[in-house]
C-alpha cells in the first residue's frame, strides 16, 4: 500500500483500480471525482404519491451513516425531498457527499425549471452530478442537442459540478458529441450486469468501448441483477465459487466485478449490516483479470434487461 499503486486513480478509460484497502474515487473527464460505490434511491425507494415517507428517509440516513457518501436520486423516483431530508438528518458535512439527481425532460418544461425544482426539493444549493435520465423523450436528434445545451447552462451556473446522461445508446451520444459541446457528458449511467453487457455483433458496436474512447465514465445501476432478478443462469456457479474463495457474498462479487472493470456501481439496501459489509468487504479483495473475463463470458450466454423493456426488442443487447 505504500508503493506508487496507492496513488493510482481510476478514470473513464476503464482501467481497473489497483488493490487498495479502501474504495477509490473515479476521476471524471472534467476533473471532478465520484466515489466508485453509490447508494441508489431508485425503484426500490419510490415515494408513494410523492409524499415523504419515513421508510425512505430512514433507510437513506442508515446508508449515509454506514459510509455511503455517493447518493443517487432522480425526480422521476419521487423521493428527492426524502433524499434531502436524509442528508440533513445525517448531519454529515455536505462537502463529503456526492449527490446525483436526474431530469426526465418533461414535455413543455425547460431544464432550468426542472433543475430548480429538484434543488428546492433536495434543499441543496448544488448537486455534484446532474443527468438526463433517458434519451427516449426526444422526437428527433436535434432535441437531444438542444437539451444538452440547456444542461451546459446548468453546469456554467455552478449549481451542478458535473453533467452527464443515463440510458443513452451510442447513437444518442454520437448526436451530442457531433455538435462539439463545450462540456461533453462525463458519465453515462446504464443498466449493467453480466446478462446485459451492451455488447453486440452488429453495426452498433460495443457501448462500453465507445464510452471509454470518448472519455465518458460508465456507471452501472442494477449491478446485482444476476443474483436478484435473473438468478438461475450461467453466472451462478462462478459467483458461488468466487464468494467461497474470497470469503465474501455473491453480491460483493457482483459489485467487485463492476469495479474491476473501472465501472462505478450503484446499489441499494435497507439492511444496515449489508451496507456496512459492502463498504468493508468489497475493498478487501480483487478479482483476477481471468475471473472478470470468466464472469463476462458466462454472462454473454444469457440476456436479461430489467428496465426500459418497452424501448427494446427482447433480443436487443445494446
Amino acid at each position: 500500500m505504500h508503493s506508487i499503486t496507492s496513488h493510482f486513480q481510476p478514470d473513464a478509460s476503464g482501467a481497473t483500480p489497483k488493490q487498495l484497502d479502501y474504495l477509490p474515487n473515479l476521476k471524471l473527464s472534467d476533473g471532478n471525482e465520484m466515489p466508485m460505490l453509490g447508494y441508489g434511491l431508485g425503484t426500490a425507494n419510490f415515494a408513494k404519491k410523492g409524499a415523504p415517507t419515513d421508510e425512505i428517509n430512514n433507510s437513506t440516513v442508515t446508508a449515509i451513516k454506514a459510509g455511503f457518501y455517493h447518493l443517487d436520486g432522480a425526480e422521476s423516483y419521487g423521493n428527492e425531498a426524502e433524499l434531502g431530508a436524509a442528508i440533513k438528518k445525517s448531519d454529515v458535512d455536505r462537502t463529503k457527499l456526492f449527490v446525483t439527481t436526474k431530469t426526465s425532460c418533461r414535455r413543455g418544461e425547460t431544464i432550468e425549471q426542472a433543475f430548480s425544482r429538484s434543488l428546492q426539493k433536495l434543499g441543496l444549493d448544488y448537486v455534484d452530478l446532474y443527468l438526463i435520465h433517458s434519451p427516449f423523450w426526444a422526437e428527433k436528434p436535434e432535441d437531444l442537442v438542444a437539451k444538452w445545451a440547456e444542461m451546459e447552462a446548468i453546469k456554467e451556473s455552478g449549481r451542478a459540478k458535473s453533467i452527464g446522461v443515463s440510458n443513452y445508446l451510442k447513437e444518442h451520444l454520437e448526436v451530442i458529441l457531433a455538435a462539439k459541446p463545450k462540456y461533453p457528458p462525463v458519465v453515462n449511467q446504464i443498466e449493467y450486469h453480466p446478462y446485459l453487457q451492451h455488447v453486440t455483433d452488429g453495426e452498433t458496436g460495443d457501448l462500453l468501448e465507445y464510452l471509454r474512447t470518448n472519455n465518458i465514465a460508465v456507471e452501472a445501476y442494477a449491478p446485482l441483477t444476476a443474483i436478484t432478478k435473473a438468478k438461475g443462469g450461467p453466472v451462478d456457479p462462478i459467483y458461488a465459487a468466487l464468494a467461497k474463495k474470497y470469503g465474501v457474498t455473491e453480491g460483493e462479487v457482483a459489485l467487485r466485478w463492476c469495479l474491476d472493470q473501472g465501472i462505478v456501481a450503484v446499489t441499494t439496501s435497507s439492511n444496515e449490516q449489508r451496507l456496512h459489509a459492502f463498504l468493508s468487504k468489497v475493498p478487501s479483495f480483487k478479482l483476477t483479470p481471468k475471473e472478470v473475463e470468466d464472469i463476462a463470458k458466462a454472462g454473454r450466454q444469457k440476456h436479461y434487461r430489467g428496465f426500459w423493456t418497452n424501448k427494446f426488442k427482447e433480443d436487443d443487447r445494446r
